[in-house]
């Protein structure tokens, strides 16, 4: 999607494909593909038990070659893109990490890579798949609420895989006053409107607070050893990933491996648009690992982000008004960001650095059913996340950036306090 020409016209959603309604959710996703793609359909709906039963490679390897020349709407694309996605993953990791694959046979691997290509998506799973495009309302006209969402695809994990992506979804849902008021910030920043910049920010903030709360339903609707003991690994790629040290060769594409990072809540563009629009400034590896993870974004995403960035600064804007109002709306407004991070750390721990821990000590003894199914999880991934990086230590340095945004006196307290 090429940039703005008209820096001058107010600066609105429209143009990125950010609904109004949804933010970057994309609306009413289709259910069915042409008759033509039903081959990849019926092994998409069933890669859970496939994997289960030891047979999902089999049934990939005897698909049909099919083209993608059939598929028109964006909807038809996404949706294809999931299926495809969610039959990578369980084809790669359906042996767990001891038996992993070399090489993603041609009638799956050349379909994927060219649809890639005409989306702007990496061919992986990704946040952009298996949460914004993979959900259904049960009774088409009831609430976007937890009860009444579904998924459309999933991998092994049973009902803690809905819970997770349900409510990541959640989360996504519960940002969308806050995306709605980026343009007020920003059209009120460049004409010197110190009020409509200040209710745009208090909005923002109340936002992020209720993103917060949707992520804490996690706890009630994931298992942290089927996350870990199951889940972790269907949601791992083949980049920085000691499984799969070379990468995976797409076949029909090109003869050498290619890398491709794994899910991460890094591909979600709403923390992207706050940290520019808050001017958060990411250390160096973390920040670089923060810029790759804008490839695993739809195009017009990761256009919006960049166009945020090349904003005036609000920081600065806030520091030159005389304004008490204004400067406590900021304030708030990354220690509401500030509190989102440091909880997200708190899930983490739970989710995944407390089930290593027990991992490590069960790993040669039999133990609880909990700890059967978290001593299976791989070895590897133990102190990673699934997009390939060291959790803990990007997470805390995420944070530490988010609270170095403060302006001066509340920064340098808060860092007291911490």
């Amino acid at each position: 999607m090429a940039a703005r020409k008209d820096s001058t016209a107010p600066f609105s959603l429209d143009v990125y494909h950010v609904s109004e309604e949804l933010g970057f959710i994309l609306p009413e996703p289709l259910q069915e593909l042409p008759p033509y793609y039903q081959p990849w359909m019926d092994i998409a709906q069933r890669v859970p038990e496939l994997v289960l039963a030891h047979e999902l490679r089999s049934h990939i390897k005897k698909m049909p070659q099919l083209s993608i020349q059939f598929l028109q709407r964006h909807r038809e694309l996404r949706l294809a893109h999931l299926a495809l996605g969610v039959m990578t993953m369980g084809y790669v990791w359906q042996e767990g990490e001891s038996d992993t694959v070399q090489m993603l046979p041609r009638t799956l691997a050349l379909p994927y890579w060219e649809l890639s290509q005409r989306l702007g998506l990496p061919p992986i799973l990704t946040h952009a798949d298996a949460v914004l495009a993979n959900w259904r309302k049960k009774d088409p006209e009831g609430p976007l609420d937890i009860e009444n969402l579904e998924l459309l695809v999933s991998i092994p994990g049973g009902e803690s895989v809905r819970g997770f992506f349900i409510v990541t979804l959640m989360v996504e849902l519960a940002a969308i006053p806050a995306l709605r008021s980026i343009p007020q910030v920003i059209n009120g920043l460049r004409c010197g409107d110190t009020e409509a910049v200040a209710k745009g920010l208090q909005d923002i903030s109340q936002s992020i607070d209720s993103m917060a709360e949707c992520l804490r339903l996690m706890h009630e609707h994931v298992d942290p050893s089927v996350f870990y003991g199951i889940m972790r690994i269907f949601l791992s790629g083949w980049k920085d990933n000691p499984c799969m040290p070379k990468g995976l060769v797409y076949e029909g594409v090109q003869t050498e491996p290619m890398e491709y990072s794994g899910g991460s809540a890094a591909q979600s563009s709403l923390l992207h648009c706050f940290d520019e629009i808050l001017g958060v400034k990411h250390e160096a590896k973390s920040g670089a690992f923060l810029t790759c993870m804008r490839n695993y974004m739809l195009p017009a995403h990761q256009q919006l982000i960049q166009d945020i960035s090349l904003q005036p600064s609000l920081r600065t804007f806030v520091q030159q008004q005389a304004s008490e109002r204004l400067t406590e709306a900021f304030q708030e407004c990354v220690s509401k960001l500030l509190a989102l991070r440091s909880y997200h750390i708190t899930v983490v721990t739970r989710f995944i650095t407390i089930p290593a821990t027990k991992a490590r000590q069960l790993r040669n003894r039999r133990g609880d059913a909990e700890a059967e199914v978290i001593s299976k999880a791989p070895a590897t991934l133990e102190e990673r996340g699934t997009g390939g990086t060291g959790i803990m230590s990007f997470l805390k340095s995420v944070r530490n950036q988010t609270r170095d945004t403060m302006l001066p006196e509340t920064g340098k307290a808060m860092k007291h306090n911490s």
